[in-house]
C-alpha cells in the first residue's frame, strides 16, 4: 500500500475487529496484507479519536487566507471594471501578498465575481 492509497472503510472496520478479537499486530498484518505500522496506527486513531471509519483527507491549504480574500474583495469592489493585472499589483503593494493570477481568478470566481467588460 503506497503513501497515496488510504484505507478503505472495510479495512479500516476489519482492523478494529480483529483488534477486537484480541489478534495481535503481526496476525492482523498478516491478515489484510498491511504493514504493522499502519495496523497500528489505525488502532491508535481509533482508541484516541473513537473514529469508525477513515477519516476524510484536507487537500492543500488555500494560499489566500480568509483576510486575504476579504482585502482582495475590498480592492476589487474600488474599481469593478479594472484588469486582473492592475488588481493583482494593487492588491500586493498594499498588502503584501504575493499571489498569481490564477490564483486571483480563481478566488475571485468563487466569490461570485466575473470578468466584466466597460460598456
Amino acid at each position: 500500500m503506497g503513501r497515496a492509497e488510504k484505507l478503505s472503510d472495510f479495512q479500516f472496520s476489519t482492523v478494529i475487529g480483529c483488534h477486537l478479537s484480541n489478534k495481535s499486530l503481526r496476525q492482523i498484518s498478516a491478515l489484510i496484507e498491511l504493514p504493522q505500522s499502519t495496523v497500528s496506527d489505525t488502532i491508535v486513531k481509533w482508541k484516541c479519536l473513537g473514529a469508525t471509519t477513515v477519516q476524510p483527507r484536507r487537500g492543500r491549504p488555500h494560499k489566500l487566507t480568509e483576510r486575504d480574500r476579504r482585502m482582495l474583495k475590498r480592492v476589487v469592489c474600488k474599481n469593478r471594471l479594472s484588469a486582473v493585472a492592475t488588481l493583482i499589483t494593487e492588491f500586493q503593494t498594499t498588502y503584501g501578498s504575493n499571489v498569481s493570477t490564477r490564483t486571483v481568478r480563481r478566488e475571485l470566481h468563487e466569490m461570485g465575481l466575473h470578468g466584466h467588460t466597460r460598456a
